[in-house]
């Protein structure tokens, strides 16, 4: 795609008022493709309906109509809570087109959660979709919220149907423009901890971001991708929404978790976007029907390896993925190297709500393990104090909604966004994630401990599917593991836990090895619990909320150290 935007030769980006907005993008698809398929949406029974360009635009202007009849005017906030599906990414252009604000809310949040974001945002319209547990949300809806309900949104809700509104409304014929300085969105992170801030994005913002990611990766109208993670997130909003709206790549959606390997051999991706839990948990279904020992001597033989290789990667409905990635949280250097032996090179991406999740990229051939990539084009990064990384770049937000003193502590005075995120820069720009500010403890010896490389090394063990370490007053770190899918399962059904016993308990002396005394695990804890998004272990987008899991376990921890065993089973 081409833009406008000026490139010097240092690589830096300068973003002008010729780079085209998402709108813009928009306009081009409906007006050139009318009849390119760009969303492919499951409905019921393995049903799907495929919506064109055209079609969007239909479908779009006629609720952009409806919401101007209604009040949304310039700078409007807008409400959206649903699970990804084809009407979201409808409902956040048809916003823009009558001159609002998106204000994506997370499908899985509690009715507390819901009424805080909506009142905070003055959001007085709400989008109402796909939902899990709708009668649970509800009340967190104040009365006084006009809601309106997608196709495929539960039927309890008894809401201004979408398709009821594009019957009954005349389509808007001009095309509405929005100046780059204008607020798009107000993005609420999912908060690992404390509570959530509403990240405002201009559409320079989102211009920048997609243009260039799309360049990065030289992405074009031939991609296809499966939209499942949560379209609330920036990670998802830049590699699916925007990337679709600039570059016209084709979106599946699934239908349900359940249908999940169903809805991707569908979409056969050429780009595939997923967080560290989702590669690994592909690695347990991988090794539930090929045990991991077997796998191994399989892809050692010559001519056979690449039949198998080939066979897993169909069977994971990746074997058309030009681009795998991985971003919103560390990933195992075991799990890459894994990957990367099956012919699949995962590409970590790095970035935040606050910069649209454009900060750094891995490069196809150019991976180094360990490390998120280099600065994408336009991205100023250096350390600040305690090896801070600090980033800028035309991605910048504009700050936290209605909290400009929260805003002062993120963004300085220069214009860098303080990540909180700890890091060594190489000489070849390679930026090296080591830990975050806030996570590092102090041990009761005085000694500070960073978790994150200590649990990137025990996630070597494939048995392990997340880890927290904690130890913040007591006299040595441990480690809360929670096992994979496959190895809960087999014990549900009653198998023997030796070899899971073995294999952790070997993983931790050998980590242990590697570590400077003060680091060194104390003991390795196998709780009972699986922790999930709905039970709030987890934020949507499967990264650990430390707080709540250290809050829920500290009445065990001076059991567990006390008893000097090494792996340790919850009762």
């Amino acid at each position: 795609m081409t833009t406008s935007a000026d490139v010097n030769l240092q690589g830096t980006l300068t973003v002008n008022t010729g780079t085209p907005l998402p709108l813009e993008r928009f306009y081009y698809w409906e007006r050139n493709h009318p009849n390119k398929i760009c969303f492919t949406q499951p409905t019921v029974g393995g049903q799907v309906t495929n919506y064109t360009w055209g079609e969007v635009g239909n479908q779009v202007r006629r609720m952009a109509l409806y919401l101007k009849s209604i009040g949304v005017a310039d700078g409007t906030t807008v409400g959206i809570l649903s699970k990804n599906c084809a009407h979201w990414i409808m409902s956040d252009i048809a916003i823009w087109m009558a001159g609002g604000v998106s204000v994506p809310l997370y499908p899985t949040l509690g009715p507390e959660s819901i009424q805080k974001i909506l009142q905070h945002s003055h959001a007085k319209i709400l989008f109402v979709g796909k939902l899990d547990g709708w009668e649970d949300m509800q009340p967190g809806i104040p009365s006084d919220v006009k809601c309106l309900s997608y196709p495929l949104s539960p039927p309890s809700t008894g809401y201004e149907a979408w398709n009821d509104v594009i019957a009954d409304s005349p389509q808007m014929t001009e095309n509405p423009t929005r100046s780059h300085d204008q607020l798009a969105t107000i993005i609420y992170t999912s908060g690992t901890t404390g509570s959530p801030k509403g990240v405002m994005h201009s559409f320079a913002s989102l211009a920048a971001g997609a243009s260039e990611a799309s360049n990065v990766y030289g992405i074009t109208s031939f991609d296809r991708t499966l939209s499942y993670l949560p379209l609330s997130h920036v990670a998802e909003r830049m590699c699916v929404e925007m990337i679709a709206i600039y570059q016209g790549v084709h979106v599946y959606f699934p239908e349900s978790l359940d249908t999940f390997m169903t809805d991707l051999q569908r979409a056969r991706p050429t780009i595939f976007f997923g967080v560290p839990r989702i590669w690994a948990q592909f690695q347990s279904g991988v090794f539930a029907k090929l045990p991991e020992k077997k796998l191994s001597r399989l892809l050692m033989v010559p001519g056979l390896s690449q039949i198998v290789k080939k066979k897993i990667k169909e069977q994971l409905g990746l074997s058309d993925a030009r681009f795998c990635l991985s971003g919103a949280a560390p990933i195992p250097n075991s799990l890459l190297e894994w990957y990367a032996k099956l012919g699949l090179e995962i590409l970590e991406v790095y970035g935040m709500t606050e910069n649209m999740g454009y900060s750094h990229s891995t490069r196809a051939g150019r991976s180094r393990v360990g490390y998120v990539g280099q600065p994408n084009p336009g991205v100023e990064v250096k350390l600040g104090e305690g090896g801070e990384v600090l980033v800028k770049s035309p991605t910048t937000m504009s700050g936290y909604y209605k909290d400009p003193d929260r805003s002062a502590e993120t963004l300085d005075q220069d214009g860098f966004i303080h990540t909180g995120d700890v890091g060594q820069i190489e000489a070849d720009g390679s930026l090296k994630i080591t830990g975050r500010m806030k996570e590092m403890f102090k041990t009761s010896k005085g000694k500070y401990v960073t978790p994150s490389p200590i649990e990137g090394k025990m996630l070597a063990s494939s048995h392990i599917e997340q880890i927290c370490v904690v130890g913040a007053g007591m006299p040595q770190p441990m480690a809360l593991l929670m096992l994979c899918d496959s190895d809960r399962e087999s014990l549900a059904a009653g198998e023997s836990r030796e070899n899971i016993h073995k294999d952790i308990e070997g993983i931790l002396r050998s980590v242990n090895k590697t570590l400077d005394p003060h680091e060194r695990l104390r003991s390795a804890i196998v709780v009972k619990d699986t922790w999930t998004v709905e039970n709030g272990f987890m934020t949507p987008t499967l990264k650990m909320r430390r707080n709540v899991l250290e809050n829920h376990y500290q009445d065990n921890f001076e059991s567990w150290f006390d008893a000097k065993i090494e792996v340790q089973w919850e009762q």
